[in-house]
Protein backbone atom coordinates (compact mmCIF):
# COMPACT_ATOMS: atom_id res chain seq x y z
CA UNK A 1 0.00 0.00 0.00
CA UNK A 2 1.40 3.36 -0.99
CA UNK A 3 0.72 6.03 1.56
CA UNK A 4 1.85 9.61 1.31
CA UNK A 5 2.66 11.74 4.31
CA UNK A 6 0.00 14.34 5.01
CA UNK A 7 2.16 17.19 3.80
CA UNK A 8 3.03 15.42 0.59
CA UNK A 9 -0.59 14.52 0.08
CA UNK A 10 -1.59 18.14 0.46
CA UNK A 11 0.98 19.13 -2.11
CA UNK A 12 -0.23 16.46 -4.49
CA UNK A 13 -3.70 17.96 -4.31
CA UNK A 14 -2.49 21.35 -5.47
CA UNK A 15 -4.71 22.91 -8.09
CA UNK A 16 -3.82 24.86 -11.17
CA UNK A 17 -6.57 26.91 -12.80
CA UNK A 18 -9.19 25.12 -10.70
CA UNK A 19 -8.17 21.64 -11.89
CA UNK A 20 -6.33 18.76 -10.24
CA UNK A 21 -2.64 18.60 -10.95
CA UNK A 22 -2.07 15.67 -13.29
CA UNK A 23 0.52 14.15 -10.96
CA UNK A 24 -0.66 10.78 -9.68
CA UNK A 25 -1.51 10.50 -6.01
CA UNK A 26 -2.92 7.75 -3.83
CA UNK A 27 -6.17 7.54 -1.90
CA UNK A 28 -7.02 4.50 0.20
CA UNK A 29 -10.62 3.51 0.93
CA UNK A 30 -11.07 1.68 4.23
CA UNK A 31 -13.94 -0.80 3.83
CA UNK A 32 -14.56 -3.99 5.84
CA UNK A 33 -14.37 -7.76 5.52
CA UNK A 34 -14.81 -9.53 2.19
CA UNK A 35 -18.09 -11.15 3.34
CA UNK A 36 -19.84 -7.83 3.94
CA UNK A 37 -21.16 -4.95 1.83
CA UNK A 38 -18.57 -2.23 2.50
CA UNK A 39 -15.91 -4.10 0.55
CA UNK A 40 -17.67 -4.59 -2.82
CA UNK A 41 -19.04 -1.04 -2.79
CA UNK A 42 -15.62 0.24 -1.76
CA UNK A 43 -14.02 -1.56 -4.68
CA UNK A 44 -16.52 -0.03 -7.08
CA UNK A 45 -15.91 3.39 -5.51
CA UNK A 46 -12.16 2.99 -6.00
CA UNK A 47 -12.78 2.20 -9.66
CA UNK A 48 -14.87 5.28 -10.40
CA UNK A 49 -12.59 7.64 -8.47
CA UNK A 50 -9.54 6.29 -10.31
CA UNK A 51 -11.35 6.52 -13.64
CA UNK A 52 -13.08 9.88 -13.38
CA UNK A 53 -11.00 12.04 -11.01
CA UNK A 54 -7.86 13.22 -12.85
CA UNK A 55 -4.65 12.08 -11.18
CA UNK A 56 -6.32 9.97 -8.50
CA UNK A 57 -5.33 6.38 -7.83
CA UNK A 58 -7.83 4.95 -5.35
CA UNK A 59 -7.55 1.52 -3.75
CA UNK A 60 -10.05 -0.34 -1.56
CA UNK A 61 -8.60 -2.05 1.51
CA UNK A 62 -9.97 -4.99 3.51
CA UNK A 63 -10.28 -3.97 7.18
CA UNK A 64 -11.94 -5.13 10.38
CA UNK A 65 -14.73 -2.57 9.87
CA UNK A 66 -15.84 0.80 11.21
CA UNK A 67 -13.66 0.98 14.34
CA UNK A 68 -10.49 0.12 12.45
CA UNK A 69 -11.52 2.50 9.66
CA UNK A 70 -11.93 5.42 12.02
CA UNK A 71 -8.53 4.70 13.54
CA UNK A 72 -7.08 4.91 10.03
CA UNK A 73 -8.85 8.25 9.53
CA UNK A 74 -7.22 9.44 12.76
CA UNK A 75 -3.73 8.92 11.28
CA UNK A 76 -4.27 11.87 8.93
CA UNK A 77 -3.08 9.79 5.99
CA UNK A 78 -5.02 9.94 2.70
CA UNK A 79 -8.01 7.81 3.62
CA UNK A 80 -11.73 7.93 3.19
CA UNK A 81 -13.70 5.29 5.03
CA UNK A 82 -17.01 3.56 5.52
CA UNK A 83 -18.42 3.74 9.04
CA UNK A 84 -21.59 3.24 10.97
CA UNK A 85 -22.96 6.47 12.41
CA UNK A 86 -22.78 5.28 16.03
CA UNK A 87 -19.09 4.41 15.71
CA UNK A 88 -18.51 7.76 14.01
CA UNK A 89 -20.15 9.54 16.93
CA UNK A 90 -17.93 7.71 19.41
CA UNK A 91 -14.81 8.65 17.43
CA UNK A 92 -15.86 12.29 17.08
CA UNK A 93 -16.62 12.59 20.80
CA UNK A 94 -13.73 10.42 22.02
CA UNK A 95 -16.00 7.89 23.69
CA UNK A 96 -16.25 4.10 24.11
CA UNK A 97 -13.51 2.47 21.98
CA UNK A 98 -12.09 5.95 21.30
CA UNK A 99 -12.15 7.05 24.94
CA UNK A 100 -9.72 9.91 25.47
CA UNK A 101 -8.83 10.20 21.78
CA UNK A 102 -11.13 12.34 19.67
CA UNK A 103 -10.86 11.73 15.94
CA UNK A 104 -11.09 14.82 13.66
CA UNK A 105 -13.59 13.05 11.42
CA UNK A 106 -16.03 14.64 8.97
CA UNK A 107 -18.97 13.22 7.02
CA UNK A 108 -18.78 13.23 3.24
CA UNK A 109 -22.24 11.73 2.75
CA UNK A 110 -24.86 9.41 4.20
CA UNK A 111 -24.87 6.09 2.39
CA UNK A 112 -27.53 3.50 3.31
CA UNK A 113 -29.10 2.01 6.44
CA UNK A 114 -27.16 -0.82 8.04
CA UNK A 115 -29.37 -3.62 9.37
CA UNK A 116 -28.55 -5.56 12.49
CA UNK A 117 -28.80 -9.28 11.77
CA UNK A 118 -29.09 -11.60 14.77
CA UNK A 119 -28.57 -14.89 12.99
CA UNK A 120 -29.12 -18.45 14.11
CA UNK A 121 -30.21 -21.70 12.48
CA UNK A 122 -32.88 -24.27 13.12
CA UNK A 123 -32.03 -26.67 15.91
CA UNK A 124 -30.33 -24.22 18.30
CA UNK A 125 -33.48 -23.55 20.31
CA UNK A 126 -33.10 -19.79 19.81
CA UNK A 127 -36.31 -17.98 18.84
CA UNK A 128 -35.90 -14.68 20.73
CA UNK A 129 -33.06 -12.53 22.08
CA UNK A 130 -33.48 -13.83 25.64
CA UNK A 131 -32.74 -17.33 24.33
CA UNK A 132 -29.12 -16.28 23.75
CA UNK A 133 -28.57 -16.82 27.46
CA UNK A 134 -26.25 -19.79 27.93
CA UNK A 135 -25.43 -19.98 24.21
CA UNK A 136 -22.22 -19.57 22.19
CA UNK A 137 -22.53 -16.24 20.40
CA UNK A 138 -20.27 -14.21 18.13
CA UNK A 139 -20.71 -10.47 18.65
CA UNK A 140 -18.53 -9.35 15.75
CA UNK A 141 -14.85 -8.77 15.09
CA UNK A 142 -12.91 -6.45 17.42
CA UNK A 143 -12.33 -3.80 14.73
CA UNK A 144 -15.93 -3.61 13.60
CA UNK A 145 -18.87 -1.51 14.72
CA UNK A 146 -20.93 -4.71 14.86
CA UNK A 147 -19.40 -5.43 18.26
CA UNK A 148 -20.41 -2.23 20.11
CA UNK A 149 -23.88 -2.24 18.56
CA UNK A 150 -24.29 -5.91 19.47
CA UNK A 151 -23.35 -5.05 23.04
CA UNK A 152 -26.01 -2.32 23.05
CA UNK A 153 -28.71 -4.67 21.73
CA UNK A 154 -27.77 -7.29 24.33
CA UNK A 155 -27.81 -4.68 27.10
CA UNK A 156 -31.18 -3.29 25.97
CA UNK A 157 -32.59 -6.82 25.99
CA UNK A 158 -31.65 -7.17 29.66
CA UNK A 159 -28.75 -9.58 29.16
CA UNK A 160 -25.11 -9.34 30.23
CA UNK A 161 -22.67 -9.84 27.35
CA UNK A 162 -20.04 -11.37 29.61
CA UNK A 163 -22.02 -13.44 32.11
CA UNK A 164 -25.00 -14.62 30.08
CA UNK A 165 -23.26 -16.14 27.06
CA UNK A 166 -20.01 -17.60 25.80
CA UNK A 167 -18.83 -14.88 23.47
CA UNK A 168 -16.69 -15.10 20.34
CA UNK A 169 -15.35 -12.16 18.30
CA UNK A 170 -15.68 -13.20 14.65
CA UNK A 171 -16.31 -11.35 11.41
CA UNK A 172 -19.35 -12.28 9.36
CA UNK A 173 -17.58 -14.76 7.07
CA UNK A 174 -15.91 -16.45 10.05
CA UNK A 175 -19.22 -16.48 11.94
CA UNK A 176 -20.94 -18.23 9.06
CA UNK A 177 -18.24 -20.90 8.95
CA UNK A 178 -18.43 -21.34 12.72
CA UNK A 179 -22.21 -21.75 12.78
CA UNK A 180 -22.03 -24.22 9.88
CA UNK A 181 -19.58 -26.25 11.94
CA UNK A 182 -21.83 -25.90 15.03
CA UNK A 183 -19.04 -24.12 16.92
CA UNK A 184 -21.39 -21.21 17.72
CA UNK A 185 -25.16 -21.02 18.09
CA UNK A 186 -25.79 -17.49 16.84
CA UNK A 187 -24.03 -14.38 15.63
CA UNK A 188 -24.53 -10.64 15.33
CA UNK A 189 -23.78 -8.82 12.09
CA UNK A 190 -24.62 -5.27 11.01
CA UNK A 191 -24.65 -4.92 7.25
CA UNK A 192 -26.47 -4.03 4.08
CA UNK A 193 -28.94 -6.16 2.20
CA UNK A 194 -28.16 -8.71 1.09
CA UNK A 195 -24.94 -9.57 2.88
CA UNK A 196 -23.07 -12.16 0.82
CA UNK A 197 -21.94 -14.28 3.77
CA UNK A 198 -25.48 -14.50 5.19
CA UNK A 199 -26.77 -15.43 1.73
CA UNK A 200 -24.17 -18.19 1.65
CA UNK A 201 -25.39 -19.54 4.99
CA UNK A 202 -29.04 -19.41 3.90
CA UNK A 203 -28.22 -21.31 0.70
CA UNK A 204 -26.26 -24.06 2.46
CA UNK A 205 -27.95 -27.48 2.03
CA UNK A 206 -29.30 -28.91 5.27
CA UNK A 207 -29.42 -25.53 7.03
CA UNK A 208 -32.48 -23.39 7.71
CA UNK A 209 -31.65 -19.83 8.68
CA UNK A 210 -33.45 -17.86 11.39
CA UNK A 211 -33.18 -14.11 12.02
CA UNK A 212 -34.18 -13.09 15.54
CA UNK A 213 -36.48 -10.09 16.08
CA UNK A 214 -35.04 -7.33 18.28
CA UNK A 215 -36.66 -4.06 17.15
CA UNK A 216 -38.00 -3.68 20.69
CA UNK A 217 -34.48 -2.77 21.86
CA UNK A 218 -34.33 0.45 19.78
CA UNK A 219 -36.08 2.75 22.27
CA UNK A 220 -33.75 1.77 25.11
CA UNK A 221 -30.65 2.19 22.92
CA UNK A 222 -31.73 5.63 21.74
CA UNK A 223 -32.51 6.71 25.29
CA UNK A 224 -28.97 5.90 26.38
CA UNK A 225 -26.90 6.64 23.27
CA UNK A 226 -28.85 9.27 21.35
CA UNK A 227 -31.17 9.10 18.37
CA UNK A 228 -28.92 6.85 16.31
CA UNK A 229 -31.11 3.80 15.77
CA UNK A 230 -34.43 3.09 14.09
CA UNK A 231 -36.73 0.12 13.76
CA UNK A 232 -36.48 -1.63 10.43
CA UNK A 233 -37.41 -4.74 8.50
CA UNK A 234 -35.40 -7.39 6.71
CA UNK A 235 -37.97 -8.83 4.28
CA UNK A 236 -38.53 -12.58 4.42
CA UNK A 237 -37.67 -12.72 0.72
CA UNK A 238 -34.13 -11.43 1.39
CA UNK A 239 -32.59 -14.73 2.49
CA UNK A 240 -33.70 -18.25 1.59
CA UNK A 241 -35.54 -20.05 4.37
CA UNK A 242 -36.86 -17.05 6.30
CA UNK A 243 -40.39 -17.71 7.55
CA UNK A 244 -41.33 -14.08 8.23
CA UNK A 245 -40.06 -10.52 8.02
CA UNK A 246 -37.35 -9.80 10.60
CA UNK A 247 -38.04 -6.80 12.87
CA UNK A 248 -34.63 -5.34 13.65
CA UNK A 249 -32.56 -2.29 14.58
CA UNK A 250 -30.97 -0.15 11.86
CA UNK A 251 -28.29 2.54 11.85
CA UNK A 252 -27.04 4.77 9.02
CA UNK A 253 -23.75 4.17 7.24
CA UNK A 254 -21.64 7.21 6.43
CA UNK A 255 -18.64 7.91 4.23
CA UNK A 256 -16.06 9.86 6.22
CA UNK A 257 -12.68 11.56 5.97
CA UNK A 258 -10.27 13.44 8.16
CA UNK A 259 -11.10 17.13 8.51
CA UNK A 260 -7.76 17.90 6.81
CA UNK A 261 -8.93 16.50 3.47
CA UNK A 262 -9.01 19.46 1.11
CA UNK A 263 -12.39 20.97 0.31
CA UNK A 264 -11.83 20.46 -3.41
CA UNK A 265 -10.98 16.78 -2.98
CA UNK A 266 -14.04 16.19 -0.78
CA UNK A 267 -16.20 17.99 -3.35
CA UNK A 268 -14.87 15.89 -6.24
CA UNK A 269 -15.30 12.61 -4.36
CA UNK A 270 -18.94 13.32 -3.55
CA UNK A 271 -19.67 14.67 -7.04
CA UNK A 272 -18.14 11.60 -8.67
CA UNK A 273 -20.25 9.29 -6.51
CA UNK A 274 -23.49 10.97 -7.57
CA UNK A 275 -22.43 11.46 -11.20
CA UNK A 276 -21.54 7.77 -11.57
CA UNK A 277 -23.93 6.17 -9.09
CA UNK A 278 -25.07 3.66 -11.72
CA UNK A 279 -21.61 2.09 -11.71
CA UNK A 280 -21.94 1.50 -7.95
CA UNK A 281 -25.50 0.15 -8.19
CA UNK A 282 -24.27 -2.38 -10.76
CA UNK A 283 -21.97 -3.82 -8.08
CA UNK A 284 -24.36 -3.71 -5.10
CA UNK A 285 -27.97 -2.56 -4.98
CA UNK A 286 -27.57 -0.81 -1.60
CA UNK A 287 -25.96 1.97 -3.65
CA UNK A 288 -29.48 2.83 -4.82
CA UNK A 289 -29.87 4.45 -1.40
CA UNK A 290 -27.18 7.06 -2.19
CA UNK A 291 -29.80 9.81 -2.46
CA UNK A 292 -29.61 13.59 -2.20
CA UNK A 293 -32.76 13.63 -0.06
CA UNK A 294 -31.02 11.44 2.55
CA UNK A 295 -28.32 14.04 3.15
CA UNK A 296 -29.41 15.71 6.39
CA UNK A 297 -27.28 17.15 9.17
CA UNK A 298 -29.67 15.67 11.74
CA UNK A 299 -28.94 12.17 10.42
CA UNK A 300 -25.17 12.50 10.88
CA UNK A 301 -23.80 12.68 14.43
CA UNK A 302 -20.64 14.38 13.13
CA UNK A 303 -20.34 17.55 11.00
CA UNK A 304 -20.34 17.41 7.22
CA UNK A 305 -17.09 18.26 5.45
CA UNK A 306 -17.17 21.77 3.91
CA UNK A 307 -16.39 20.33 0.46
CA UNK A 308 -19.42 18.04 0.74
CA UNK A 309 -21.55 20.96 1.94
CA UNK A 310 -20.50 22.91 -1.17
CA UNK A 311 -21.62 20.09 -3.47
CA UNK A 312 -24.95 19.53 -1.72
CA UNK A 313 -25.66 23.26 -1.64
CA UNK A 314 -25.11 23.44 -5.40
CA UNK A 315 -27.60 20.60 -5.81
CA UNK A 316 -30.20 22.45 -3.75
CA UNK A 317 -29.89 20.30 -0.64
CA UNK A 318 -30.40 22.06 2.67
CA UNK A 319 -28.49 19.99 5.19
CA UNK A 320 -29.97 21.73 8.24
Amino acid sequence: MRLLASAAFGAALAFSGGSFAQEKYSLSIATGGTGGVYYPIGGALANILSKYVPGMQATAEVTGGSIDNLKLIATGKPYIAFSMADAGQDAYRGEDKFKGTKVPVRTLMLLYPNRMHVVTIEGTGITKISDLKGKRVSTGSPGSATEPMAFRVIEAAGLDKDRDMTRERLGVAESVNAIKDRKIDAFFWVGGLPTAAVTDLANTPGIKIKLIDHANTVAAMNKKYGQLYSEGIIPKTMYKGMDSDNKQASVWNILVSNETLSDETAYRIVKTIFDHKADLVAVHKESENFLLENQKAAASPIPFHPGAVKYFTERGVKLK
